[in-house]
């Protein structure tokens, strides 16, 4: 009788994303992140170069983050996706950072509050 019940788990198993199993922010930083991050485009900080990230992680998690989400140094705004959202890309620059030595957790709603506030005040000291 167990026989019959092992064709159906395997299907179920079978069509399971292997997305499924990443790691928060792991699947958008190889489909947009990885285009610079992986090999240091613009001076990009290579994907878990602990020397390189090391200054970034020490920005914080909210002023990287808000920072990098409007564009800074080399970086287009959003990573060069204008369809991300703050929740993927925080998800996103914190995988990074935790590959790189890091040790952030994926953003509650009080600390994403606290990173559109600072992209807000960035884009405003910008304009000037």
């Amino acid at each position: 009788m167990n026989l019959s019940f092992r064709p159906l788990i395997f299907i179920a198993a079978s069509t399971l994303s292997f997305g499924a199993f990443a790691e928060p922010g792991e699947n958008t930083y190889k489909q947009v992140c990885a285009a610079c991050h992986a090999s240091g485009v613009l001076n990009a900080p290579k994907f878990g170069d602990k020397t390189k990230w090391a200054p970034l992680i020490a920005e914080g998690q909210v002023t990287l983050t808000a920072h990098a989400y409007v564009g800074v140094r080399g970086m287009p705004a959003k990573g060069g996706n204008p369809n991300m959202t703050i929740e993927t890309f925080s998800d996103a620059v914190a995988y990074m950072a935790n590959k790189a030595g890091g040790n952030w957790k994926t953003p509650d709603a009080k600390t994403l509050a606290a990173i559109n506030k600072e992209i807000e005040s960035r884009k405003s000291n910008m304009k000037h």
